[in-house]
């Protein structure tokens, strides 16, 4: 199953970080939500990780049309985009893939949505 969209980087992984958001922004996405995994588990579970985070993207003109169509899209919202530090010192900038995701719901309707958003979230990716 292909969860989503992804391409390496020869960045650091504070410059990926800092251009994905900047990418984002440029394509209309906010990022509402943050999720420093390596320093969650480390703090849990004492597991050292390479870096990894998830930022919940949420592109509000979207959201609302998907809101609008079936309240409870909710429970699949914000878009989550990752950056991972990979073994080789590479960095992976990744985005959910929209339409897999939100084809769960069988709502034709909401097809045009999944298709934009998976647009404009590979547009910020491609750009990073």
């Amino acid at each position: 199953m292909k969860l989503g969209y992804f391409r390496d980087v020869q960045l650091s992984f504070q410059e990926a970080e800092e251009k994905v958001r900047a990418r984002l922004q440029e394509q209309g996405f906010g990022v509402l939500t943050e999720i420093d995994v390596k320093a969650t588990l480390k703090k849990k579970l004492d597991v050292d990780l390479q870096p990894y985070k998830i930022l919940g993207a949420c592109h509000p003109p979207s959201a609302l049309k998907a809101l609008s169509t079936v309240p409870e899209i909710g429970l699949l919202l914000p878009c989550n985009v990752t950056v991972s530090q990979n073994e080789d010192g590479t960095v992976r900038v990744s985005a959910v893939d929209a339409e897999m995701m939100l084809g769960v719901v069988d709502r034709p309707e909401l097809a045009p949505v999944a298709a934009e958003v998976n647009s404009s979230l590979r547009k910020a990716i491609d750009a990073v």
